[in-house]
Formats: C-alpha cells, sequence, structure tokens
C-alpha cells in the first residue's frame, strides 16, 4: 500500500463543527475548547468566520475568537468575500480561507453568485493576500456532489482546482460536503488533483453523513493526500447543504491513523477532554466511535 508515514490533521470544530448550531455557544467556552484542542496536539486548526452575524449569527465573536489562539498554531479564519478579509486584516492572524462551491446552485444559495462570479471577485482579493505575505486556503465546496444538482463532474472539479492553483493559493481544500463520495470517487479524483498539481498542498474534508468517511480517508491516503480536516466529536453541518451532518470525527480519523502506524503527533486522551468540554454547549449528542468507547472505559 501507498501510505505516508505522517498526516497533519486541520481541526476544524471550532468553525466549521459549530457554524451550524442554532443556539450560540458561549465565547469563553469556544476559547477553551480551542486551547485543549491544541494541548492535544493540534497545530493547524479552521478557529473561526469572518462573516455577516446575520447569516452566521455563531460567528459574530469572530474578532475575540482570534485573540485567544496561543501562538505556533497556524490559525486559519474563514472570509468568504471582500468585508470579511478586510476584517482579517485589522487582525494578527497571517492564515485565510476562501471558498467556491463547485456546483453554481449551491454557490448561489451559499453565497449568493454563481461559481464564475465568485472566482471573478476573489482572484484579485487571493493576489492581495499573497502580496501582503498571507497563507491562503481555499475550500472547494461540493467537489464530488450538490445537494441541488446531484453528480459533480470531475473535470469540473479539477478546473476549479487548477484556477485557484493558478491564482496562487497555499492550499486546496477539497470536500465532499454532503457526505456522498465513496472510496473509489475519492481515490479517483485526489489521484487525478495530485497529477495535474503535484507541487500543491492538498486537503481532504469528508463529511460523514453516509459513514464512508473513513474509508474516503484511506483511499485518499492511498492517492497521496496526508492533509485532512477533521472535527473533534464530528461536530459539523453546513447551514447550505440540506441533510449534510457533521465532518469526520478527529478522534476516530486519529485512532484509525494511529493504529495503521502514521504519526498525527495527537494525544487522544486530551482530545478526549476537549470533547468533553464541548459537549454540553451543542444540540446533539456527540455519537462518535471513539469517544463513546473511550467513555464508556472510564
Amino acid at each position: 500500500m501507498n501510505l505516508p508515514t505522517k498526516v497533519t490533521i486541520i481541526e476544524v470544530g471550532p468553525r466549521d463543527g459549530l457554524q451550524n448550531e442554532e443556539s450560540f455557544v458561549d465565547t469563553e467556552v469556544k476559547k477553551k475548547f480551542i486551547l485543549q484542542l491544541v494541548g492535544a496536539g493540534i497545530k493547524e486548526m479552521e478557529v473561526t468566520s469572518f462573516v455577516s452575524p446575520k447569516w452566521v449569527p455563531q460567528m459574530r465573536d469572530a474578532a475575540e475568537i482570534v485573540q485567544a489562539v496561543p501562538a505556533g498554531v497556524k490559525s486559519i479564519v474563514l472570509a468568504p468575500n471582500r468585508r470579511g478579509v478586510d476584517r482579517v486584516m485589522e487582525t494578527s492572524i497571517n492564515a485565510v480561507a476562501v471558498f467556491v462551491g463547485v456546483s453554481n446552485t449551491f454557490n448561489k444559495k451559499n453565497i449568493n453568485k454563481p461559481t464564475k462570479e465568485s472566482m471573478e471577485e476573489l482572484i484579485p482579493i487571493i493576489s492581495e493576500l499573497k502580496k501582503r505575505n498571507y497563507f491562503v486556503r481555499a475550500c472547494i465546496s461540493t467537489a464530488f456532489y450538490c445537494p441541488y444538482e446531484g453528480k459533480v463532474a470531475e473535470a469540473d472539479t479539477i478546473s476549479l482546482c487548477r484556477e485557484f492553483a493558478e491564482a496562487g493559493v497555499d492550499e486546496l481544500s477539497v470536500a465532499d460536503t454532503i457526505g456522498m463520495a465513496v472510496p473509489t470517487e475519492a481515490f479517483s479524483l485526489f489521484s487525478k488533483i495530485k497529477k495535474e498539481l503535484p507541487e500543491l498542498m492538498v486537503a481532504a474534508h469528508f463529511h460523514d453523513t453516509r459513514k464512508t468517511a473513513l474509508a474516503n480517508i484511506f483511499a485518499a491516503l492511498q492517492a497521496g493526500i496526508d492533509r485532512f480536516d477533521t472535527s473533534a466529536g464530528g461536530l459539523g453541518g453546513c447551514p447550505f447543504a440540506p441533510g449534510a451532518t457533521g465532518n469526520v470525527a478527529t478522534e476516530d480519523v486519529v485512532y484509525m491513523l494511529q493504529r495503521m502506524g502514521i504519526d498525527t503527533g495527537i494525544n487522544l486522551d486530551k482530545l478526549t477532554e476537549a470533547i468533553d468540554l464541548i459537549t454540553p454547549a451543542v444540540s446533539r449528542p456527540i455519537t462518535t466511535g471513539y469517544y463513546q468507547l473511550a467513555r464508556k472505559s472510564n
């Protein structure tokens, strides 16, 4: 098998994991959650979003959250448009995530613009960010399937990846937004992206809607991917993707990789404690495999 010896986990729980929570999670709880994730060994993390509080009220405390992240962690902030990027530039954060859906319908539902128009707006922003020495991450939604249009053509996803690469981004995060992909599809798409863009960092972002996320990660590993977005406790969902459940659980991924002899640098006991902290603050019970077994054994 073609497997790496080390994998980087990009924790997305504080941002993607919490954004769909209807009840506001207390800012101090979010800060403690982030600190405990760092204590568990997380080195890269999406911490919050600079988006309109009208559309995503959970992220209204973004400016306060970014001040709480300790040094030595790559703190990534999502900024979907010019206004969001301007707000990021008022902080000390130096890593920005932008996002576009391959599917036009999803993109219109999400940011009220077709994909092409979003890219026309983002390309000069990316250029400006790079001139200012920001790390830029491009999040590509509906890379496999769209909740409105169905199957997304591989060629369309690869074309969008190429556009972002030509714009100068540092990393692509390619997402199975509604958790419909299966391992053959994951292997096929990521193999082609790696062949097309061999010098670019590529992360895989899987949702576990149909319980295929771990299998898809295994397929992506064999395609050459060694960076994965995961969410502690399997938190998450997308407000613009009906039926999409949480991201693949960080603890389940770390357990699987460690058992396979792949280093993540993450301490599972401390990660479990971070999940203990956030559990009372979220609306649904955390039922991920590793977490449930860890708590039953104590």
